[in-house]
């Protein structure tokens, strides 16, 4: 009766976390934000912060999907574009904070710069 206890136990511990919609506490590695910084440094070249703002906060709640279809395609995307960053852009669009912390740094990047001589009053 002690086994079936015990692998009722495991079923249950295991089972805890398979349908969690919280991620551990992951953080960006450098090569992470370089490419984020690109994306965002793009964004802003272009004068697409508004649109890409609302569409990256449109997108947010799908950002998991996006990682999956982009896995799907990669075959075919990697013709076009370097393999190690397919993978690297759909591993983190499956990071929920992925998205506002691109929004994040396009707004920031986006933001009027003070002067270099001018001083605060």
């Amino acid at each position: 009766m002690a086994s079936l206890s015990g692998k009722w136990d495991k079923i249950r511990s295991e089972l805890s976390h398979a349908f969690s919609t919280k991620s551990g506490a992951e953080v960006f590695t450098i090569e992470d934000l370089a490419l984020l910084e690109r994306v965002a440094d793009a964004v802003v070249k272009r004068g697409m912060t508004a649109p890409a703002t609302v569409f990256l906060e449109s997108l947010g709640p799908m950002n998991f999907l996006g990682s999956q279809a982009l896995y799907f395609l990669a075959p075919i995307v990697e013709w076009a574009l370097n393999a190690k960053e397919v993978e690297q852009v759909a591993r983190l669009l499956e990071r929920r904070d992925t998205i506002p912390r691109l929004i994040t740094i396009i707004d920031t990047k986006s933001a009027p710069q003070a002067p270099q001589g001018a001083s605060a009053r």
